[in-house]
């Protein structure tokens, strides 16, 4: 009994200090997904080479797509015109951050590995992209034409309803069962695991490197979900860097995504997305542990400042919302009648 009580106050304590930022994160989520449309994105993200694969990397980092949700919208771009090095760059680049996952990220793990997150994401969809245009030179046969676009009347929703529909409704369904499960897990190895735990083991160097890319790699989980497992790997004693692998490699990479990548760039460019990835977070890992020692200074400790956010009745009240806009991911959408 007291064992499920550490856990279940753990988790809560995560919860409540992540609540605020992950609301403020969802609504400014809807505000880039009105300013960034599909149709926006689409757009300039025609036409083929080097520029075309900085567009995307750069397009992908704001948007508010996990790994699987990312792969409609990919493979969309691909049948409207662009290349296949802009669409791997966008696969690459886009589920590793988001608006609302970069604030998160800021408030958990500090400014730090917030920029190297947001820089790796850039790096890797670009290197990702580049390596794909090097590849694959003469790629044009299999682009499909876009359908013309439908001129039927349709009624205008207002932006700030759309905004918040997706910010408020739909975001916060597409990622609830990633987020609750990283939440649960982060919760119960906060509880369970002490800290320090992994000194000794996943200091810097190839050994945390690689165990990271071992965890991360076919786990799923959306770069929101990752956020508190990674604070919680640096409070067992991982080192930053090794946290910072799995940052990259955990949402950018998953079974499912693979497969899809592999079904539609080939099997040579599922191999050079996962080097393109692999590459980058042991890279940006490093520089981490090695340019900014004091980096691990700049991370909260999870428990020291649970222990006050949890008695602010601001951090409570937006737990208890955050746990509202999550909970309709349980049941069935309702379909909107025509």
């Amino acid at each position: 009994m007291e064992l499920a009580e550490r856990v279940l106050r753990a988790i809560w304590q995560v919860l409540v200090l992540m609540a605020p930022f992950l609301l403020l994160g969802f609504t400014v989520a809807g505000m880039v997904s009105v300013i960034l449309s599909p149709a926006w994105v689409r757009r300039h993200m025609g036409g083929r080479g080097f520029w075309q694969v900085v567009k995307a990397a750069l397009l992908g980092i704001p948007l508010p797509l996990c790994s699987c949700g990312v792969v409609p919208v990919a493979m969309s771009l691909r049948q409207q015109g662009a290349g296949r090095g802009a669409v791997v760059s966008f696969l690459a680049a886009t589920p590793q951050t988001g608006a609302d996952s970069i604030i998160a990220t800021y408030a958990i793990l500090g400014p730090v590995i917030t920029l190297f997150r947001v820089l790796a994401a850039l790096v890797s969809g670009i290197l990702a992209g580049s390596l794909i245009l090097a590849a694959y030179p003469l790629e044009n046969s299999d682009v499909v034409a876009p359908e013309p676009a439908c001129t039927c009347e349709k009624p205008r929703v207002p932006v700030w309803r759309r905004m918040m529909r997706f910010g408020w409704i739909t975001l916060p369904r597409d990622i609830a069962r990633p987020l609750l499960l990283g939440l649960v897990l982060s919760g119960v190895l906060t509880a369970l695991v002490p800290d320090g735990f992994f000194g000794g083991h996943l200091l810097p160097g190839w050994s945390g490197y690689g165990m990271a890319l071992l965890v991360g790699v076919p786990l799923y989980v959306c770069s929101t979900a990752s956020i508190p497992l990674a604070a919680s790997f640096v409070a067992m004693g991982a080192s930053p860097g090794a946290a910072m692998v799995f940052l990259i490699a955990g949402p950018a990479t998953n079974p499912a995504m693979l497969t899809s990548i592999w079904s539609r760039i080939g099997k040579a460019g599922t191999g050079l997305y996962l080097l393109a990835i692999a590459g980058t977070a042991v890279a940006f890992g490093w520089l981490l542990d090695h340019a900014f020692p004091d980096a691990l200074a700049a991370v909260p400790v999870l428990r020291d400042r649970c222990a006050a956010c949890t008695t602010e009745w601001w951090g409570i009240a937006s737990a208890v919302v955050l746990l509202g806009l999550l909970a309709p991911a349980w049941w069935p959408e309702k379909r909107e009648s025509r």
